[in-house]
């Protein structure tokens, strides 16, 4: 089934393998991450995942061969979502978001494709929401978490600049606010103050507004340990390039210091 570009949503092409089983959904933007989104997925079905949540490709239009039906039903996923309009992750998402929203489900719950997130650890989260928080987020460096072959630099800038910019914002102390790895409540996602369906968010804009606006309009947010591993040699799995990329993300949080986001 195809969608037509709306206001606040990338028109995209919807091939649903399975009807809606659980109450909660777990949306894994992506874009050619070739075997690293099976190997997610593998872990995924090894430790039971979808027993917990729905399992939702947000696929920003891979040509790699990675997302072909055969491969993802076999590995129970629940549906494919193929974005065919522009933007980049914050489009992704906002897809996701948009199409999960309609089908019905009460928590949603992002983690990225490129197999560097304990993704096993889902129900961590579920736990979270069922428990009445509205945002929670994945965290290495909490006790319980573990953070593994993370580059020096990325590490540094995580703890010391985009943490305490993004804790100073939200009012409330979160040690790990690059990582996708986080769950919303519905209440959260339908608050008429949040509005995470408009164009403005088409790359990381979103990722770092919805880091902070839940506790800023007094909704519930924590943090739950996860695992985030890097390979130990290799290219590093990431779509943020260390100049051009980590200074959007700079404007990016300075804008969301300003309230720049909000509606």
């Amino acid at each position: 089934m195809e969608y037509k570009k709306q206001s606040g949503v990338p028109g995209f092409k919807c091939i649903e393998y399975f009807k809606k089983e659980k109450d909660y959904v777990v949306l894994i933007p992506i874009i050619n991450e070739g075997n690293r989104i099976h190997d997610e997925l593998k872990r995924a079905q090894e430790h039971g995942i979808s027993n917990f949540a729905d399992i939702v490709i947000c696929d920003g239009g891979s040509s790699d061969g990675s997302t072909n039906d055969s491969k993802l039903k076999v590995l129970d996923v629940n549906t494919l979502l193929v974005k065919q309009d522009y933007g980049k992750q914050g489009a992704q998402l906002r897809m996701g978001i948009w199409w999960a929203l309609n089908r019905g489900y009460k928590g949603f719950i992002t983690i990225d494709g490129n197999n560097k997130d304990s993704i096993e650890d889902i129900p961590k989260f579920i736990e979270r929401l069922k428990q009445g928080y509205d945002f929670v987020q994945g965290s290495r460096f909490i006790p319980g978490g573990h953070a593994i072959n993370t580059p020096f630099i990325r590490a540094l800038s995580v703890k010391f600049i985009h943490a305490p910019i993004i804790s100073l914002t939200a009012r409330h102390r979160f040690t790990d606010t690059t990582n996708a790895y986080r769950a919303y409540s519905r209440r959260y996602l339908e608050d008429s103050r949040v509005q995470p369906l408009r164009d403005i968010f088409m790359t990381y804009e979103l990722l770092a507004y919805l880091s902070v606006r839940a506790t800023q309009i007094g909704l519930k947010a924590c943090e739950v340990p996860v695992t985030r591993a890097y390979p130990s040699k290799g290219k590093v799995p990431t779509k943020i390039s260390f100049l051009r990329g980590n200074g959007k993300l700079l404007i990016i949080l300075i804008k969301n210091v300003f309230g720049f986001y909000n509606p």
